[in-house]
């Protein structure tokens, strides 16, 4: 992109080239009982629309319930009040049918087992044959040619969520969920990450919600911003990410950039809620 490129954040409307819902969050809330019959509620009130296509992020302050709408939508948990359906269905059926692939912070990698049996184990837990072309595919992707048989202890930490993204793509799912998957990696290697995940989500235009507290990875990668109030957590606002793709460094070091970074930082400072 060149340096006088003009650059105008947009208000809250889907990706243009997403048409069908995905994903549907109605007032969902989530009260969770814990010792003694304590109640927390988590989530309250929450609706969320995600398109077909679309990448989503979800930011808000430590305790929000980013978190838990994530679990939502993978059918982990179930809303104590509210609906959560997942193209048209309850979030397990998707879940049943192999149709969901989620990465976490942490890895989750077999240890004992090679990159290329990481990535191929989806294919043994549905009982599926396995594709050995997806597989070599995948491992091109995310650039690990030459690392197939390499354990997770043989990988850095940045290989290692590679390795994690593979696996969640290999059944090519028709929902990619992403809680923190870089969290733990340091600044330039976490850098390096969301351009190689902007780059893989361009190559497999798989429907994407991504769960972050960084504001930047947030604007780098998505097409819409969801930014939720302390807990119980509420969505405050939906932002457009109108940045033409892909976004590089010259994306970032835009004033347009600059000034969504500083009023989604604002939004987040904002004392309402129980969290912080």
């Amino acid at each position: 992109m060149s340096s006088t490129a003009t650059l105008t954040p947009m208000e809250t409307k889907p990706a243009e080239h997403a048409t069908r819902t995905a994903v549907s969050v109605n007032r969902a809330d989530k009260i969770f009982t814990l010792s003694r019959g304590k109640k927390l509620q988590a989530l309250a009130e929450v609706d969320l629309e995600v398109r077909e296509g679309e990448f989503v992020a979800i930011i808000g302050p430590s305790g929000c319930g980013k978190s838990t709408v994530l679990r939502l939508a993978a059918g982990l948990d179930r809303p104590t009040n509210g609906t959560v359906e997942i193209f048209g269905a309850a979030p397990h059926e998707l879940a049943t049918q192999h149709r969901l692939g989620v990465a976490f912070q942490e890895h989750a990698l077999l240890p004992w087992a090679s990159v290329r049996s990481n990535i191929a184990l989806p294919y043994k837990v549905a009982g599926r044959k396995v594709d050995d072309a997806r597989v070599d595919g995948l491992i091109e992707l995310v650039g690990l040619k030459g690392f197939e048989k390499a354990r997770p202890k043989q990988l850095s930490g940045g290989m290692r969520q590679r390795v994690s993204i593979a696996r969640a793509l290999a059944l090519s799912p028709d929902l990619l969920l992403l809680d923190e998957p870089f969290g733990a990696l340091d600044a330039v290697t976490r850098r390096r990450m969301n351009a190689e995940l902007a780059r893989i989500w361009g190559e497999e235009k798989i429907t994407t919600i991504l769960v972050t507290h960084d504001v930047d990875e947030a604007l780098i990668l998505a097409d819409r911003v969801v930014v939720m109030t302390g807990r119980p957590g509420r969505v405050r606002t939906i932002k457009n990410v109108d940045f033409p793709r892909p976004r590089d460094a010259a994306t970032t070091r835009s004033p347009e950039f600059h000034e969504l970074v500083d009023e989604l930082t604002s939004l987040l400072d904002a004392n309402d809620g129980d969290a912080a």
